[in-house]
């Protein structure tokens, strides 16, 4: 049984190369699958475990939030879903014995893979002020530490409250909850990071931030069209829906300036057929240069405009607003401005065209390949313009559909995890546990970090995630948190962000989705919300890590008593101890939750109201959906440069790193690689192998460098490059962000390539980059990493 951790930190900057993949998953996703779970769990425990992943009597995966379906298969999991559970249900320890012979120092210097596979964190530890290593702490002496720097700050506004996407619908709440009631909006959230735009643009255009299909729509659709993702490895459940619909007879429409292996052929590991011969899914590629994807989806438009009976003019008429003005904007579309944005020929968006208009039911699919660039909240407005043309929104088969990232992203925010919270929700929030919640807007993430780089933020509390990885700047936002009086992590395993400390620090272990939680009421669940609005129970079912672990709801429970104290009217022992305490709460705060406990206590749970969909009804400010016409942008590169876009390899899961390879791709056995054309290679005189510098170019005049990547010569557009995040965070400045949303624009990275010579090995692939131009700024802590988190 290989369960125990790597011996070394293995070295990660010396990648081969192969040639790319053409087809994902089958049988090698099976062999990899069953290879990962066997390292970290042994025969049994797989057996045990993944045979529970996404059942209605079992666990939610802690990966995406792809949804389920009602009939299942008995593996409803993926390789990288697989992977996940691997990681949180392993048999490797963090004891204290590990803190003890690992200083802060060791721990900083090391890759993020490498502290990913130390194994699960069993009991609290702290880092007192001035020491050089963590030590074990007591729940009761960890609370009090907490509860000393809060209420030592001179504002509320000096705390900082993250949440992961992995956090339950009964934790977020009630950590809202208690940052309310102790005074503040600071609830940044990985969703800053990834979909903020998404949900941006639909706010405004729609009414309601979310998708507006369900998993069925997908089945009966016309035409799907996927912009800017890449199922295959961050959704590879998403694949079997594609399959279905294209034995349907659906069309499907990729946007992408990379080939994908799962968009190009899906090899089916649930059937043998699918297995050995797969599906071919893309029916039309368009190879689109980063960032020209308004530019593509306004050339639509207008021609949608000019086509007889393009146009669904009773929908137009009776449910929107705002046509005569996208209409005429739209129709100033100029082809030599769309096919220099996109790269596209003018006969593939007229091939691209075809599909729409055959289409009556058509569904947008999308994720961070649209949501971060400085326009990205006008793609998709753009992108919803164009299913608002075809009638497309509240009708079976169509709609909008925003692939959310992690777990339960979408189910936080719903339960108040935002900075910026509706009145009504605060009224009801108010009214129900009889306090008095702030009303001017908090802290998102960005805002965050330079709330703590200027001495306005004090305490960052994160619950789950890895907010050192998930962020960008990388410098910038370290000098920033170790500037703080005070750091909290809620964490199953280690990561980057323990590595990175305020003056004292805090890991506190949690329990994770695949453990058992009983409370002093009996055995708990837990719930989510999926990608498309279901909410589902979630039930694990081994023995914890350790027994000095606690759940998430337990955690902020006794945090807010040690806090708030007598003074807190909020019944927070009561919801420690029994969890449907808390939902029948958010049965009257949050709408469609009603009667919360008996509709999630049915097999597969419940869809939440969406309005659009549902009634073709649109709550916002006109009553209408609204169309928009904001003015075409696409980044503009300099000669001699490359739009840089970061990306996760197909061993990797938003901040967690699982391996050293990336199978679609050719990669293996490192990730320090930058994918470049042939001929964009050719030009700049960088051969196959070579290595190169990484240098970000931003109009704040600072140089930004991720040193010794390797150069592929990969077919992605003209003009484009793709590196892995987390090793080129540091090229992304913190200002640079989307407008509106205020995402950070990690897609579109201007970068030029310095050659270098070959790095000698290092232990760390996530090597410290550089800003400025006087050399490389000092890492106290040693070698920098982090990941970045996309949701």
């Amino acid at each position: 049984m290989a369960t125990k951790p790597p011996a070394g930190d293995p070295v990660q900057d010396a990648p081969q190369v192969g040639p790319p993949q053409h087809a994902a998953a089958g049988l090698p996703a099976i062999a990899h699958t069953l290879k990962i779970a066997h390292a970290q769990m042994g025969l049994t425990r797989t057996a045990r475990t993944l045979l529970k992943v996404n059942q209605k009597d079992g666990f939610d995966c802690p990966g995406c939030a792809w949804p389920e379906g009602d009939k299942r298969h008995t593996a409803e999991f993926c390789e990288n879903g697989a992977k996940a559970v691997a990681e949180e249900a392993t048999l490797r320890r963090v004891t204290p014995e590990f803190f003890a012979a690992h200083p802060l120092a060791d721990l900083a210097g090391r890759s993020g893979y490498w502290l990913g596979q130390q194994g699960r964190i069993t009991e609290p530890v702290y880092l007192p002020e001035g020491a050089d290593r963590y030590e074990p702490i007591s729940w009761e002496r960890a609370f009090a530490v907490v509860a000393e720097e809060l209420k030592a700050l001179d504002s509320p506004d000096e705390a900082l409250f993250y949440t992961s996407g992995r956090t339950s619908n009964e934790a977020a709440f009630l950590l809202q909850l208690f940052a309310r009631e102790f005074g503040t909006n600071n609830l940044p959230d990985c969703s800053n990071m990834c979909h903020e735009s998404s949900g941006s643009a639909l706010n405004e255009t729609i009414g309601i931030g979310k998708g507006s299909v369900l998993l069925e729509d997908l089945h009966q659709a016309d035409l799907i069209i996927v912009a800017g993702q890449n199922p295959g490895t961050n959704h590879p459940r998403m694949l079997s829906a594609l399959e279905k619909a294209k034995k349907a007879g659906a069309k499907i429409l990729t946007v992408n300036p990379l080939p994908e292996a799962g968009t190009e052929r899906f090899k089916n590991p649930q059937t043998p057929q699918g297995m050995l011969v797969g599906t071919a899914l893309t029916d039309l590629f368009l190879q689109i240069r980063i960032g020209g994807d308004q530019a593509l989806f306004r050339m639509l438009n207008k021609l949608v405009l000019e086509a007889p009976g393009g146009v669904d003019e009773l929908f137009v008429r009776e449910h929107t607003h705002g046509y005569e003005a996208f209409a005429a904007a739209a129709r100033e579309a100029d082809w030599d401005e769309t096919l220099t944005a996109t790269g596209l020929t003018r006969a593939e968006i007229e091939q691209a065209l075809a599909m729409v208009l055959a289409s009556k039911r058509t569904i947008v699919c999308w994720a961070m390949g649209l949501t971060q660039h400085k326009h990205a909240v006008a793609t998709i407005r753009e992108v919803v313009n164009l299913l608002l043309l075809r009638g497309a929104i509240g009708r079976t088969g169509a709609g909008v559909c925003p692939v959310r990232g992690h777990s339960n992203v979408q189910g936080d925010r719903t339960m108040g995890i935002f900075e910026r919270p509706a009145e009504a929700f605060l009224d009801a929030l108010d009214k129900e546990f009889a306090i008095t919640s702030p009303r001017h807007h908090g802290y998102d993430v960005v805002r965050s970090i330079e709330a703590m780089r200027d001495g306005r933020a004090k305490v960052l509390f994160a619950m789950g995630g890895n907010f050192v990885g998930a962020t960008p700047d990388t410098e910038v936002t370290e000098a920033a948190i170790r500037r703080t009086s005070l750091t909290v992590h809620v964490s199953t395993k280690l990561n980057r962000s323990h590595a990175v400390t305020g003056r004292r620090a805090l890991i506190l272990p949690t329990l994770g989705r695949t453990d058992r939680d009983v409370q002093a009421s009996g055995r708990q669940f837990v719930t989510v919300e999926d990608s498309m609005g279901m909410v589902h129970a979630s039930r694990g079912n081994l023995p914890p890590a350790g027994p000095h672990l606690l759940s998430e709801p337990a955690i902020v429970a006794r945090l807010a008593r040690a806090v708030l104290g007598e003074a807190s009217r909020t019944p927070w022992e009561e919801f420690e101890k029994d969890y449907a305490a808390i939902r029948d709460r958010i049965a009257r705060v949050v709408p469609g939750f009603e009667d919360f406990n008996a509709r999630v206590a049915r097999p597969g749970g419940f869809t939440l109201p969406h309005a659009p969909r549902d009634e073709r009804r649109f709550p916002t400010k006109t009553g209408k959906a609204n169309f928009t016409a904001a003015p075409v942008e696409y980044p503009r590169v300099p000669e001699g440069r490359l739009l840089l876009q970061t990306l996760r390899s197909h061993d990797q899961y938003n901040t967690t790193i699982y391996g050293l390879d990336d199978r679609y791709r050719g990669i293996t056995g490192g990730r320090r690689v930058v994918l470049v054309n042939p001929a964009d290679a050719a030009a700049l005189g960088l051969a196959d192998g070579a290595y190169t510098d990484l240098v970000g170019e931003w109009s704040d005049g600072v140089e930004r460098r991720a040193p010794g990547f390797r150069v592929v010569h990969y077919p992605t557009a003209r003009g484009c490059a793709a590196a892995y995040y987390p090793e080129t965070n540091v090229l992304v400045p913190l200002g640079a962000t989307a407008d509106t949303s205020n995402t950070p624009a990690s897609k579109s990275v201007v970068v030029r390539l310095e050659p270098c010579a070959q790095p000698a090995p290092r232990r760390s692939a996530e090597s410290a980059g550089t800003a400025g131009a006087t050399g490389p700024t000092p890492d106290p802590a040693g070698a920098r990493q982090g990941d970045r988190n996309v949701g």
